[in-house]
């Protein structure tokens, strides 16, 4: 590591493997791949913090073929250069989300469904945990979706534990601004492939990220604060109602 940015945003992963015991000896890591610079960039993340941590853990990259006719000769080549094998698997999430079922808000279902095909193909390759690429951002979006939609104060956790098919969800990168992840992307060249969405730019999520840009920039450090209020919450500032006879 020569440089300070790739310091800097190697410890924020390295922090949250320690603080969320994300990343232990023996993992068989499933790295979800989807195309763009978080992913890619989780991928070489993990290699540095195999190659400079006592870590001993295997890495399993997976991306999803969604029906889009994408190009993944730069990904594959990327991976094989990262000593890794990309698996892709074929699936046909997105004909079933905009032709068949025709959802006018189709993220949830395509995520869901996106969802269950990595965990299938985790398992299928012996993995017995799942890296996904959300980053320090997406944290934050999340939470305001939830609150703003859904009027509930929720939020993905760094680890998850799914008990029906004993498989775990890790997301190492949630310390991990957007924008430092775009910066050093650019730094090391990670490819990214065209991979857009018909819902692209059209979604809660979208107008949320929209939203906290702009609280960002009247309150410059809002998003990190957000982010740190969710490892700090204080119980007893949540009303409780009484139980009911």
């Amino acid at each position: 590591m020569q440089n300070r940015r790739t310091k800097l945003v190697f410890r924020q992963l390295r922090n949250a493997s320690l603080n969320y015991n994300l990343i232990e000896n023996n993992d068989r890591i499933a790295v979800g791949i989807s195309g763009g610079k978080d992913s890619l960039l989780m991928l070489y993340l993990l290699q540095l913090l195999k190659k400079y941590t006592p870590l001993d853990f295997t890495m399993h990259p997976i991306l999803l073929d969604l029906g889009w006719k994408i190009d993944t000769a730069a990904i594959r080549d990327y991976c094989q250069a990262h000593g890794t094998q990309l698996h892709i698997e074929r699936t046909n999430i997105g004909q079933v989300v905009f032709d068949y079922r025709k959802e006018k808000n189709p993220c949830s279902l395509c995520s869901h469904l996106r969802r269950g095909a990595l965990n299938r193909t985790a398992k299928s390759l012996g993995c017995n945990k799942l890296a996904l690429g959300h980053h320090a951002d997406d944290v934050v979006n999340t939470l305001f979706i939830s609150l703003l939609f859904e009027g509930h104060y929720n939020v993905f956790k760094p680890s998850t534990y799914l008990d029906r098919i004993d498989l775990t969800v890790i997301r190492p990168m949630i310390y991990i601004s957007e924008r430092d992840i775009t910066l050093l992307g650019q730094l090391i060249n990670i490819p990214i492939i065209d991979k857009s969405c018909p819902a692209d730019g059209n979604t809660k999520r979208d107008q949320v990220a929209s939203l906290l840009e702009e609280i960002d920039q009247k309150f410059p450090g809002a998003r990190r604060k957000l982010l740190g209020s969710i490892e700090n919450v204080n119980p007893e500032c949540f009303w409780s109602k009484a139980p009911q006879p």
